[in-house]
């Protein structure tokens, strides 16, 4: 079985699961709000919020912050001495993906600082643990934030199995109450049912005769198979897709009410059948001109374009639809970077190309890119100014060149040829 992990301290770039799962340090160690108390001073086991640093899967320690305690395995909370306890574990100023549950020899016990109290004696969390590097929180307030990391503080499922890969979990997700706490949960491929027992899975795939989506097919091409799915009409298949890609997804609500989205799922196939490799959704009928909710690549199917791919398809359904489409707020911090890479590639081809000027209206008609989203790609690569009440592009060739050299592959391309594909309309009850 393929092994597909999750985040890695130190090996990312970009992508909506489509480069590395992990994020790049950037920030250098986090100085801790007060000094480390005497080794001699340290009390078993460490409590919640306590400042540490701790030894990651690359032999590295980095400063951070205990999330929650369990006894080791084989004991209870009752009969568990001081030492006989793991700690869930964020590391401080990284993406919530990166926190794991570690074994007390992680930890560095001389870098200790207790959590802060306040005047009730109440123990305390600085609002400087959140980063930028989170993603795009697009007006979400600290507080909010913190009231969400508190619900999904711990990750309930370690690992998935998912066709023949089986991959680390990012996040939380709130699966029912049953499957919870488990080191693995089992999902059929094909129409992602979910069970605690391998066997369980396999006497189910036995019993599956639909070996696809439960949708249209509308595009199909070099072994890559598109399917529509109706959340109305494939509620359960839709309900276990959100309860899965919750896993890789952190600041998405879960859509209990699947059935006024639209359900965009990529597929590798081949003689076994269509093997689920990513997807995005859409909302049928949107105020805010989104033409993406969630968009996400399984972890073990990264770094083949996918990501890239799945941008670029919701934006060749905008063209049919002749609406410009922005995708909803907020955007993780892998998929801001891989709408900022995907926005840069094409806005920048088209300017090398194009001889005279061009307005941000005329790019929004060839691309179906919103004009806030293009004004905010240049003014992010310093290649547009306000002039006498206008927006004007500053694209000179070396410039524009260098900054292609930067923002990443193409990505697996879309061939809108053969796209099969018309807008929905919502049938009346």
């Amino acid at each position: 079985m393929d092994k597909g992990k999750g985040g890695n301290i130190g090996k990312g770039k970009e992508n909506v699961g489509d480069g590395a799962h992990g994020h790049g340090h950037g920030h250098g160690p986090t100085a801790p709000p007060h000094d480390p108390i005497p080794r001699s001073e340290v009390v078993l086991p460490l409590e919640s919020l306590t400042l540490v640093d701790c030894r990651y899967r690359d032999g590295k320690y980095y400063p951070a912050r205990i999330v929650d305690r369990r006894p080791v395995e084989g004991k209870t909370a009752a009969d568990a001495g001081p030492e006989d306890w793991d700690y869930y574990v964020h590391y401080r100023k990284l993406n919530r993906r990166m926190d794991e549950w570690v074994e007390l020899d992680n930890l560095n016990l001389d870098t200790v600082v207790p959590p802060e109290v306040d005047a009730n004696g109440k123990k305390k969390r600085t609002e400087e643990e959140f980063s930028e590097d989170e993603g795009d929180h697009h007006g979400i307030s600290v507080q909010r934030l913190m009231e969400h990391e508190e619900f999904t503080k711990v990750k309930n499922v370690d690992r998935i199995e998912l066709g023949r890969f089986e991959m680390e979990t990012w996040y939380f997700s709130p699966l029912p109450a049953e499957y919870s706490n488990l080191k693995k949960l089992y999902f059929c491929e094909y129409d992602l049912a979910f069970f605690k027992r391998r066997e369980e899975m396999v006497r189910h795939l036995k019993k599956v005769r639909l070996l696809h989506p439960p949708g249209a097919e509308i595009y199909r091409h070099n072994g890559i198979s598109m399917f529509e799915v109706d959340g109305k009409k494939a509620k359960t298949y839709c309900q276990n897709l959100c309860y899965l890609a919750k896993l890789f997804l952190d600041h998405k609500t879960l859509m209990s009410d699947v059935d006024p989205f639209l359900f965009y799922v990529m597929c590798e196939c081949d003689e076994r059948g269509a093997h689920i490799v990513g997807y995005f959704s859409k909302e049928k009928e949107s105020d805010a001109h989104c033409n993406l909710a969630c968009i996400l690549t399984f972890p073990s199917y990264q770094r083949k374009g996918y990501g890239k791919f799945l941008i670029s398809f919701s934006y060749e359904l905008s063209k049919l639809e002749n609406k410009p489409g922005t995708p909803e707020r907020p955007l993780s911090d892998l998929g801001l970077r891989s709408y900022r890479s995907y926005w840069t590639k094409v806005l920048l081809n088209i300017l090398k190309d194009h001889e005279g000027p061009i307005s941000v209206k005329e790019l929004s008609d060839l691309t179906m890119f919103t004009t806030e989203d293009i004004i905010q790609t240049l003014q992010f690569l310093n290649m547009i100014q306000y002039q006498k009440g206008q927006h004007v592009i500053c694209a000179a060739p070396h410039v524009i060149e260098s900054h292609l050299k930067n923002c990443g592959s193409e990505g697996y391309p879309v061939n809108p040829a053969k796209i099969v594909w018309s807008p929905h309309i919502e049938e009346k009850s």
